[in-house]
């Protein structure tokens, strides 16, 4: 892009009334999650560029090993930069701390001590960030606390603003339309609140779906604050109570007692539109769901609700009846795209499941066509099946769905045989092939891809507004879902999670299509090789490398004026497993990429993203790389060490005319770090 045009951005996304949604973060900050309350991910900055991005030099560090009682090994958090402060969570008691974003000085912090709720949460650690509000001499630092609660800070000091909730703090176990305990519920946060016109939006998390207690659970119910006050303004039913709208979908009384459908995920906001998007969870549980029958809205659904009154403008329900833990995981990214000469407002939703919806954020008419299609039927007892489930027609997919024998890793004869054979003792199909009960004859599981967490995960996409082009990463993952009878006293339903890895509990159980030596592939019946008729391979490695072939993790470029992938690339160095392994000596392989859906940022000039492992260099030295790439091809331009995987998503913003580029790493045994970069 010329550089007057970026100048132009800049100058335009500075302008009051003009940092609309879509148009990424302004003026040179980064003063929400998303860098806009769109979640574009971008910014017009571009003094960072190829020609020096592999050049660059810390600024500063952060390191968060003392804000908390432990050292935190999953620093996920995304801060915020405005008037020159950074802001950010840190450490496992989920700190709140204001940095210079020159020097990284720290100028405040702020902790609270939950004892034993905070112990009991379902949501622990720094999460994934906070939130800010200003309005005149008053700015004010938004968080939730691991116990769920809701703090508002002095931007400034970090003193609680007294006149909101009760000493700043307002208590979200509470006031939430049903009854929750206040030390054991089951119920948190590890996304931020996003703040709008005075509104906070605040979601809900819960602890995994796959193996819950009961049928019984929390109700993930979303609200609206008042940012000055912390009062109550509205709230949002994601499981509908009698009369209202959707409540048809849950047949019997399933909706009284069923939990979860929460807003796990970021939350975004059309501010013009005044119009809140809300990407909802699965409901109780995440595999079975013969207690819940019906479609039930508005569990995995992407839902638009007025900012002011919490009211239903529309929604779309992704998968009905959801039995696979698709989770609407990430932040609906808000777009204005030309499509076939119409200017649109729209809204794309990246999913688990590798689908790209996307909509008209104003009315909720998909863009291009989605299809229901007939898909397979099940035979789990009790079971209740959604005969159809949405396929968009447009963007196609943007990595691999469901499992075939052709999907199975063929690094050589005898590495493409084993494979095989693991594969014969498991159900194979395309997307949306139900669970089986696990069977030790076979089959032991339904191989699903992309695995439950995806396909694309937290992270989310990002978007260039210069070009229309969404780029969004994705894990090439697999799966093998299955439930199985719970142990005595370990859950109220009749069937959870099973476990592929060790096998099933039981023999000869329902949902096995196995019988003298064969199993089910996609509705084929085939031969399981004679080697395998003992005990069942264990896990879904072969060798040690993974079953499917690779790519295992990849970024996709999607250009939204006409729905269609414009490039993909491999993302992440080919792991040391693989790469080292003695029986791929000698054969060339391509990279890899990497088992892992991470967060991408868009400049005026750049794709950056960073690795999700550390690998080896040529001199055995371990470390993770984070890679500038071109926007327009997917080539690599650049590359920088990091101590550890990239664990939070990057951002970046500008300081006295110098750019800087900010990360969140930890993992592989290294402890939580914020690193900062900029040109030298």
């Amino acid at each position: 892009m010329k550089p007057f045009i970026s100048s132009l951005l800049i100058l335009l996304f500075s302008l009051p009334g003009l940092a609309l949604a879509q148009k990424g973060a302004p003026d040179g900050e980064w003063p929400t999650y998303g860098g806009d309350l769109g979640h574009t991910r971008y910014s017009a900055l571009g003094q960072i560029s190829a020609e020096n991005f592999s050049d660059l030099e810390v600024a500063w560090r952060f390191k968060t090993d003392n804000f908390g009682p432990n050292p935190e090994y999953r620093f996920q958090a995304t801060p915020l930069m405005v008037n020159g402060t950074i802001y950010t969570t840190a450490g496992s008691r989920r700190a709140v701390v204001a940095l210079d974003a020159i020097t990284g000085e720290i100028l405040w912090q702020y902790s609270m001590r939950e004892g034993e709720r905070g112990a009991n949460s379902p949501r622990q650690l720094s999460g994934r960030g906070l939130s800010f509000w200003q309005e005149g001499e008053d700015s004010r630092i938004i968080y939730v606390t691991p116990g769920y609660r809701m703090v508002a800070l002095d931007a400034g000091t970090g003193d609680p603003i007294e006149s909101f909730g009760v000493n700043g703090v307002v208590d979200l176990k509470q006031n939430a339309d049903q009854q929750i305990d206040l030390v054991t519920g089951e119920i948190g946060l590890h996304a931020t609140p996003i703040v709008a016109n005075d509104v906070v939006i605040v979601g809900a998390a819960h602890r995994t779906g796959g193996n819950p207690k009961s049928r019984q659970n929390v109700k993930g119910y979303v609200r609206g604050f008042d940012v000055r006050s912390g009062e109550r303004l509205w709230i949002f039913h994601t499981i509908p109570m009698p009369g209202e709208y959707g409540s048809e979908s849950w047949e019997g009384d399933s909706a009284s007692y069923t939990g979860n459908t929460g807003v796990w995920a970021q939350i975004s906001v059309d501010l013009e539109l005044e119009t809140v998007y809300l990407p909802v969870e699965t409901a109780t549980g995440d595999y079975y769901g013969a207690y819940r029958p019906g479609d039930n809205l508005f569990a995995e659904s992407l839902l638009a609700v007025d900012l002011h009154t919490g009211e239903r403008k529309w929604h779309y329900q992704l998968v009905h009846h959801g039995i696979w833990d698709h989770d609407i995981p990430c932040a609906p990214i808000l777009i204005d795209i030309n499509v076939d000469g119409q200017m649109i407002k729209a809204v794309a939703q990246p999913t688990k499941q590798a689908f790209l919806y996307v909509f008209n954020r104003e009315t909720g008419e998909p863009i291009w066509p989605i299809e229901e299609r007939v898909v397979e039927q099940g035979d789990v007892p009790g079971e209740w099946y959604s005969s159809t489930q949405p396929f968009p027609t447009k963007p196609p997919a943007y990595d691999r769905q469901g499992v075939a024998l052709s999907d199975l890793m063929d690094f050589t004869p005898e590495l493409n045989a084993k494979a095989l054979e693991v594969a014969s003792w498991h159900k194979l199909g395309p997307i949306f092939t139900p669970p089986v009960v696990s069977d030790i004859n076979g089959p032991l599981g339904t191989l699903m891809a992309p695995a439950t967490g995806g396909g694309t995960n937290w992270p989310g996409g990002s978007f260039d507004p210069e070009t229309n082009t969404l780029y969004v990463s994705s894990n090439s993952s697999l799966a093998s879902i299955a439930v199985v009878p719970p142990y005595p006293g370990q859950s109220d339903m009749a069937y959870i999670q099973g476990n592929a890895a060790t096998g099933p509990r039981t023999s000869g159980g329902a949902g096995s299509s196995a019988g003298g030596g064969r199993t089910e592939f996609g509705g084929a019946r085939t031969e399981r090789p004679q080697s395998s008729r003992g005990t069942p391979p264990i896990g879904l490695r072969v060798d040690g490398l993974p079953l499917l072939k690779p790519p295992y993790g990849g970024i996709t470029a999607i250009d939204m004026n006409r729905g269609e992938i414009l490039w993909q690339i491999a993302h992440g160095e080919t792991p040391d497993r693989v790469r080292s392994h003695p029986a791929l000596a000698g054969l060339d392989i391509p990279r890899t990429g990497q088992n892992a859906s991470v967060g991408t940022l868009v400049t005026s000039t750049l794709l950056i993203a960073g690795e999700a492992e550390l690998t080896s260099d040529e001199n055995g030295v371990r470390r993770a790389m984070l890679r500038a790439y071109d926007k327009s091809t997917g080539a690599e331009v650049g590359a920088l060490r990091m101590p550890a995987p990239q664990t939070g998503s990057p951002m970046t913003y500008r300081v006295d005319g110098v750019q800087y580029l900010a990360v969140a790493v930890s993992g592989g045994g290294y402890s939580g770090e914020l690193i900062v970069f900029k040109v030298p």
